[in-house]
């Protein structure tokens, strides 16, 4: 089967009414639709794209680009995930044995096991050993980039707005301004998110990972064309790789919809 029949035949339950049903039964006609099939409801590359299209929304709306997307768990970390993200729950797809993944193909992430171990105990220790780089290639550089800035990515948070992030103290923008400017992606910026996002998960661990034996598959992105013809993709290879450019994730969009144009860098 090609990606473009797998994409259309696919029927999972969708989390804001729990009816099985295509990927494409709420599209509506528009020149663009953007298919995000994520991992883990809880993984950290799963937020953290929500956090962009959230981000990016308007933008998004002008330039007519739907969005759906299809991700691990059950209905209830769907629900989790969509009042945590602002995500639209109609738009939003629950796949709880990765089969949609599994399908296209999409890298499953390490597989190691031991003897002593189950499925859900190699999902950890595999896992852990990607945070560390292995099997995960991109994986640490990407975790320092939210540590040192970056220069060439747009402002993350505005200098009056608050962001708490347990255990740090609740925090302002100013605080990144006066550590390295404004208009850009200053250091510490992208890591405060990311422990956010952590600390969310951590405090609903169980709901937002129902079935760990998941935790290292990876996802992708594909955007079709009024036609239903898929114009772009990008399969992610490790954590915290879920674009072609982390610097600027939805950037792509540029080159097929001349109507979008990214938030960009001072």
């Amino acid at each position: 089967m090609t990606t473009h029949s797998i994409l259309t035949e696919a029927q999972l339950q969708r989390v804001s009414d729990g009816s099985v049903s295509s990927l494409f039964s709420t599209c509506d006609e528009a020149p663009h639709t953007l298919l995000l099939v994520w991992p883990q409801m809880g993984d950290f590359d799963t937020l953290e794209y929500a956090w962009w299209l959230q981000k990016e929304s308007a933008r998004l709306r002008a330039a007519n680009v739907q969005v759906r997307a299809a991700g691990i768990g059950d209905r209830t970390a769907g629900e989790k995930f969509c009042c945590y993200t602002g995500f639209p729950s109609q738009h939003l797809y629950i796949d709880p044995t990765a089969s949609l993944h599994q399908s296209l193909g999409l890298y499953k992430g390490l597989t190691a096991s031991l003897p002593v171990t189950n499925s859900q105990q190699d999902g950890y220790l595999n896992l852990l050993l990607m945070c560390m780089g292995i099997g995960s290639p991109g994986t640490l550089r990407e975790v320092f980039r939210g540590y040192t800035g970056d220069k060439k990515a747009p402002q993350l948070i505005a200098d009056d707005e608050k962001v708490k992030a347990a255990p740090l103290p609740e925090l302002t923008g100013d605080v990144f301004k006066a550590a390295g400017g404004k208009g850009f992606q200053r250091p510490f910026e992208l890591a405060t998110l990311r422990l956010r996002n952590m600390g969310e998960v951590l405090r609903n661990w169980k709901t937002y990972v129902p079935d760990a034996a998941y935790l290292t598959q990876r996802g992708a992105t594909f955007l079709l064309d009024k036609d239903g013809a898929i114009v772009y993709e990008w399969r992610d290879r490790n954590i915290l790789g879920f674009a072609e450019n982390m610097s600027q994730p939805l950037s792509f969009l540029g080159n097929y919809v001349p109507a979008y144009r990214p938030t960009p860098p001072a």
